[in-house]
């Protein structure tokens, strides 16, 4: 009776670790979006709504695990503007999540308008795992500008959870706002990227813990580059794109050995 119950356990072991690992290898698939940001010019607030809904129309036939966005959800953030950004959002099929941007937070957020961001849309820096892979969306605005309390309180969470995320060995990918560079990790700070010395931090911090990819927005341009053998992309919005490209998104495509994108241009195209 007693090895007739050892087998059975054994088997249920062997059944829990068989399926976790299925579940670990199991390829997925998640939206990119960038700077929704809706009213980023007066005259545009209703188009910018339409160009999101016409997103989440197209993302919900492409049925990806979930949609992440990053940053600058609204141009102006207000009960109106953010009532409308949720009932958008509301459209999707999948999971949503959102890091904030500066016009969500303000260039140096303070306890009001951090408070309200977090009152109104939720959280601004979190964790969440999809079949193997880790995601960990940050405040990049509070490594832009240092908001006493709330820089350091970021930055002990972030690194604390970047390195239980290691400690998994399971790749990571960090979704912000802002990119940590436009053309070189040395360049200079400027307003499309994050401080030089915090981004040299980071960059150490991504290669010593397994991540894989650094997602952003801001730029309202297509920026793609590859530091040691991190993806770093800043990619196309639905609201303005400085470069004339389509509007549109990032589809992510994800297996346990390799993590590719590809752009989705919304249909039919609006033009700019």
């Amino acid at each position: 009776m007693i090895s007739r119950f050892y087998n059975y356990l054994l088997l249920a072991l062997f059944v829990v670790v068989v399926s976790c690992a299925e579940k670990k290898q199991q390829p997925f698939s998640f939206v990119q979006l960038s700077d929704t940001q809706l009213g980023f010019y007066p005259e545009g607030y209703e188009q910018d709504v339409e160009k999101f809904k016409q997103a989440v129309k197209q993302i919900n036939e492409l049925n990806p695990d979930f949609v992440v966005i990053c940053g600058d959800l609204v141009n102006i953030p207000n009960d109106s503007s953010f009532s409308d950004f949720k009932e958008v959002m509301a459209g999707l099929t999948m999971p949503c999540y959102v890091a904030p941007g500066n016009h969500d937070v303000q260039n140096t957020p303070n306890s009001t308008s951090l408070s309200y961001y977090r009152e109104t849309i939720g959280k601004d820096y979190f964790e969440f795992e999809n079949k193997g892979y880790s995601f960990i969306v940050t405040n990049s605005q509070l490594w832009k500008a240092n908001v006493e309390n709330e820089s350091e309180k970021h930055d002990l969470w972030f690194k604390e959870t970047l390195k239980n995320q290691g400690l998994k060995k399971q790749p990571v990918v960090v979704i912000g706002h802002y990119p940590l560079y436009s053309k070189t990790p040395d360049e200079e700070e400027a307003y499309f990227n994050l401080p030089l010395a915090k981004r040299q931090e980071l960059l150490d911090l991504f290669q010593q813990n397994n991540v894989r990819a650094y997602l952003s927005g801001h730029t309202h341009q297509l920026t793609v580059n590859q530091y040691e053998n991190i993806q770093l992309l800043s990619g196309e919005t639905t609201s303005v794109n400085f470069d004339k490209r389509p509007f549109g998104f990032r589809l992510w495509q994800v297996t346990p050995d390799t993590l590719t994108q590809s752009f989705v241009a919304l249909q039919p195209e609006i033009e700019q």
